[in-house]
């Protein structure tokens, strides 16, 4: 019994530990602001790779890739 618990929790923590992360997420834009929000290719910041621009009025613009290197800026309407 003890052993099939343990090959059990071996076989979790491989697991997880295999599985790849994803692109980070973005923060939400909080509402009366507008906001960008940049992608980069790697940690330097040097290549924009692509973007999300989001309006006052709820109006959204994207371009490009997402990446796990981000900005964000937030700005009040």
């Amino acid at each position: 019994m003890i052993r099939r618990a343990l090959v059990a929790s071996v076989i979790a923590v491989a697991a997880l530990a295999v599985v790849p992360a994803g692109p980070a997420q973005a923060r939400v834009c909080s509402l009366g602001s507008s906001c960008v929000t940049t992608y980069y290719s790697d940690s330097s910041h040097t290549t924009v790779v692509g973007g999300k621009y989001e309006d006052c009025d709820g109006t959204v613009s994207t371009w490009g890739t997402r990446s796990g290197y981000v900005t964000f800026s937030e700005s009040p309407c």
